[in-house]
């Protein structure tokens, strides 16, 4: 199937430990650039994040935001350091001895000394949080695909009508190419007659200059190509996956051959059909860089 490198997901979970909300949208990008926004407490899941969504993305720039909320009130303890607080006793013993001053030290004025008690926060349980987590993400991701291949599809129905089109004038451009020559071959005739009056015609000449004509304006090769170029964007389209790069390139060598036809066209028709077709291949260039 073909996607679209513009998408939406949006996924949600509550419980009684956590509340955790993914959104994720992109757009246009030539690579896969992923920029994550989230609370500094998951920061250790962000290369964990960025290779999980690989699995989702080729291509597109993508903003993912995660909103975290923790319910529980007891993350935080109090960590008694009683180490440090020997060392203050220690030395409040000495200086009180060196200059004979009477200890009233108690626990109450000991505590209140630095790095005695500290608040720790209990660390979470990263399994488990990331499992949660992975979860969440995957759903997004999954809401975020669908919606990038709702729209490519749309996309892609929107190519195959262009390109079918574009058949149509190539066909046109056949048919009406030989004529040219007959109606070249004619006038030449009818002006070498004025020229000449009753002189007879040297119809190797004539000839000559008719094969010459014909080999200038012939766009056989430029058609044929062309024609191969759609009939393998059609195929593409319908192989799907990650083929925006590849229909882009495709879309060059149309382009390119539509070029020469208009270079080479020596009638009006032929020269506003090959505009035609210029118009329609931008608009299909267009069209291509929206697909993954």
């Amino acid at each position: 199937m073909i996607k679209s490198m513009t998408g939406f997901g949006r996924s949600e979970s509550v419980t009684k430990e956590r509340r955790i909300v993914i959104e994720m949208k992109s757009v246009n990008h030539r690579y896969c650039d992923i920029n994550i926004k989230m609370p500094k407490r998951l920061i250790f899941f962000e290369t964990s994040i960025r290779n999980h969504l690989k699995k989702y993305i080729g291509r597109g720039k993508v903003d993912l935001f995660i909103t975290y909320e923790d319910y529980e009130e007891n993350k935080v303890c109090v960590k008694y350091n009683q180490e440090i607080a020997a060392e203050y006793v220690k030395y409040l013993n000495e200086m009180a001895d060196t200059f004979h001053l009477k200890s009233e030290l108690s626990s109450v004025a000991l505590s209140r000394f630095p790095e005695v008690f500290t608040l720790e926060e209990q660390s979470e349980n990263e399994e488990e949080l990331w499992k949660e987590l992975e979860s969440v993400l995957d759903e997004a991701a999954a809401r975020f695909v669908e919606s990038r291949t709702k729209e490519g599809e749309a996309l892609k129905e929107d190519l195959q009508r262009k390109l079918d089109g574009m058949i149509t004038m190539v066909d046109y451009i056949e048919g009406v190419s030989p004529s040219l020559v007959d109606e070249y071959r004619n006038r030449l005739e009818e002006k070498v007659r004025e020229l000449l009056q009753r002189t007879a015609i040297d119809e190797s000449r004539i000839a000559t200059e008719v094969t010459i004509y014909a080999d200038k304006i012939c766009v056989d090769e430029e058609t044929v190509r062309l024609r191969s170029h759609i009939e393998n964007m059609k195929a593409v389209l319908a192989e799907g996956g990650s083929v925006g790069r590849k229909l882009d390139f495709v879309a060059q060598e149309m382009n390119r051959e539509a070029n020469t036809i208009l270079s080479k066209a020596n009638s009006l028709d032929i020269s506003n059909k090959a505009i035609d077709l210029k118009t329609e291949i931008e608009k299909v260039r267009e069209q291509i860089q929206n697909i993954e």
